[in-house]
């Protein structure tokens, strides 16, 4: 078998392992931070959550897909190393540049929603306080 076939078959396998790795860990501990963000409505934070997992799969199993030629045949154990290092430093990077950007949007959103709950006074008014001129 040709080493960037070899290369890439480890590639495919690593790349895609992580993905459903760091995806499967983002959706469990998540969901608890989403549900917070959402006030506790536990079915839209699940809905929500699916819906993160999903574009999560779709931009980086894209990439991954997209990343995985190379320019160069492989001619040595230590190119197949050279590459697979690569390229799987990019994806980690990827990965966790999406991860990063889930958290700052879902941090946006939940300091919005507190600021929102701190508007509302914690009792309702009970009548009218008097004028200064009466």
């Amino acid at each position: 078998m040709d080493r960037t076939v070899i290369a890439y078959v480890i590639y495919l396998v690593v790349s895609i392992g992580l993905t459903v790795w760091v995806a499967r860990t983002l959706s469990r501990n998540g969901r608890v931070f989403l549900a917070d963000v959402l006030q506790g409505n536990e079915k839209l934070a699940d809905a929500v959550n699916h819906l993160l997992v999903v574009g999560f799969y779709l931009v980086n199993l894209g990439f991954v897909a997209l990343y995985l030629s190379g320019d160069d045949t492989i001619e040595d154990t230590r190119g197949i190393f050279e590459a697979l290092s690569t390229k799987l430093g990019v994806v980690l990077l990827v990965l966790g540049v999406m991860h990063l950007g889930n958290v700052y949007v879902l941090n946006r959103i939940r300091r919005r929603g507190v600021m929102e709950r701190e508007q509302v006074p914690p009792v309702p008014p009970q009548g009218w306080a008097p004028s200064a001129g009466a």
